[in-house]
């Protein structure tokens, strides 16, 4: 259970910060920049779920909200001998919960013809704010990559935020009138 009675404690004024087992973390590493990155895409996800109307997708990413909460935990502990065992202590992203995105793709995906195009990030407001989420979303891949390059990073993590851009991507297709509304790309339109 986490208690937050102070929001500020004065302990990151060296530039470092806290992690879950105790040792301090330079803000500016891999490891900070990952977390950080996921913590963008939530608050990205959050601004989407305020331009849904549907319950139902609302729902779905107020989930993926809360993974992001446990991916933010994850990477916050530093995995003793590669394990990345979850224990009542460490909290860490189980092969359940890409598998959970996978299941909600394939769901929302059967609703919506194949693409002959690239489409453009909007359609919506709602569908460009989940492709806002989208976007950030693969920059906290690329953190997290980088970072795995670097020291060992639980791989249903790495399974779980490369599934999450996949789902934003049909997600903003279904929101966009499932797919009727998009934006194609037209190659060389301009030239």
């Amino acid at each position: 259970m986490v208690k937050l009675n102070r929001i500020y404690t004065r302990t990151g004024d060296d530039g470092t910060t806290g992690l879950v087992d105790g040792s301090r973390c330079p803000k500016h590493s891999a490891r900070i920049a990952a977390m950080g990155l996921v913590d963008e895409a939530n608050s990205a996800i959050g601004l989407a779920i305020c331009a849904l109307s549907d319950e139902g997708q609302r729902a779905l990413l107020t989930r993926v909200q809360n993974d992001l909460f446990d991916l933010g935990a994850d990477l916050a502990t530093p995995a003793a001998n590669d394990d990345f065992t979850p224990s009542e202590m460490v909290l860490r992203i189980v092969s359940g919960q890409p598998e959970w995105i996978e299941a909600q793709i394939d769901a929302l995906n059967e609703r919506l013809k194949p693409l002959t195009s690239f489409v453009l990030p909007g359609g919506s407001e709602a569908a460009a704010r989940i492709h806002v989420a989208r976007a950030t979303t693969r920059a906290a891949e690329r953190a997290m990559v980088a970072l795995a390059a670097d020291v060992p990073v639980n791989p249903s993590a790495l399974a779980y935020i490369n599934r999450l851009s996949d789902l934003l991507f049909v997600l903003a297709r279904v929101v966009n009138d499932d797919g009727r509304s998009d934006v194609k790309w037209v190659p060389g339109a301009n030239r």
